[in-house]
């Protein structure tokens, strides 16, 4: 993610790295303090480890109607809307089984290993026991029911941080990338907006590794490689499968997709690890491109994904 005239700064944020990227450098401090702003906003209405959170306050009171404020409405409607999308691979009602899984606290504080868990097969209860009326912004969750927004709310946030960077940084060109959720916004660079395809976005830049310049729109990465831990040797993920209630075991450890949105490349490439197999006919009758990587480590590039020159 460079390229000439640009300017960059690095943090964290919603428990991953965060990098803003603009082409009018001298409004680099100005786009970064709004990208904040989004971002510690989402973190106060969508946090599922901050007992203050908008988000902990509505999974308190089951089988209560509770008016959200538009940012979290937001949120929620993008979560159903994944849900619908992906015929519910995608499901924001999995807050019990990542718990369940021992994935119950932010990421930097889950233990590395740790004694083993029960782990049983079940069905999560399902989007559709969601109550939610977008325009009157109000939420009936069951009793029994957390709800978890994580596989779309930082996608969207990277979207919303990036318009919102546009506006404070007066115009040129903005990149936003939190973890593996990268939304651009403006004018892109001369040569686009060059992205490598890595499974850790954490990793550092490397000429050898497969990049890809984009020029407007979102690119997100999925994967089981990296937010993983261990309970009485059996390796786990944050992905959680909606059919079975445990962490996704199909045959793809890595799903890279771009999209008109970040959003949108979020819920499908969370949707592929899920899908497995059928993953790929899905992302074709969608015209996603997307990079998938079996556990083998072999590439598959589908729907377009361009093949490294």
């Amino acid at each position: 993610m460079s390229g000439p005239a640009v300017a960059a700064v690095d943090g964290r944020a919603l428990g991953g790295l965060l990098r803003v990227v603009v082409t009018r450098p001298a409004n680099l401090a100005a786009a970064k303090a709004a990208v904040d702003q989004v971002v510690d906003a989402v973190d106060v209405a969508a946090s599922r480890f901050r007992d203050d959170s908008e988000l902990s306050n509505l999974n308190a009171k089951p089988e209560r109607e509770v008016i959200v404020s538009a940012l979290l409405g937001k949120l929620i409607a993008a979560a159903l809307r994944g849900a619908r999308l992906t015929g519910g691979a995608v499901d924001p009602t999995v807050g019990s089984a990542l718990k369940l899984a021992g994935y119950d606290v932010d990421f930097a504080y889950v233990p590395e290993d740790g004694m083993a868990i029960d782990l049983v097969v079940s069905r999560i209860p399902g989007w559709q026991a969601i109550e939610f009326d977008e325009a009157a912004r109000s939420v009936r969750v069951p009793r029994g029911v957390e709800l978890d927004l994580g596989a779309t709310a930082k996608a969207l946030t990277a979207d919303l941080a990036a318009a919102a960077a546009l506006t404070a940084a007066g115009g040129g060109g903005v990149l936003v990338s939190l973890g593996g959720d990268i939304a651009v916004a403006g004018e892109p660079p001369a040569e686009g907006w060059t992205i490598q395809a890595s499974e850790d976005s954490g990793a550092p830049i490397d000429e050898r590794e497969e990049t890809i310049s984009i020029t407007a729109g979102g690119i997100a990465t999925s994967s089981t490689t990296v937010r993983r831990w261990t309970r009485g040797g059996v390796a786990l993920h944050h992905i959680i499968d909606p059919s079975t209630g445990l962490p996704s075991d199909g045959p793809w450890r890595t799903a890279t997709v771009l999209a008109g949105m970040c959003v949108d490349a979020n819920i499908a490439s969370t949707a592929a690890i899920v899908m497995g197999a059928r993953a790929v006919s899905w992302l074709e009758e969608h015209r996603l491109p997307a990079r998938l990587v079996d556990r083998a480590g072999t590439v598959h590039r589908v729907s377009g994904w361009p093949t490294p020159s």
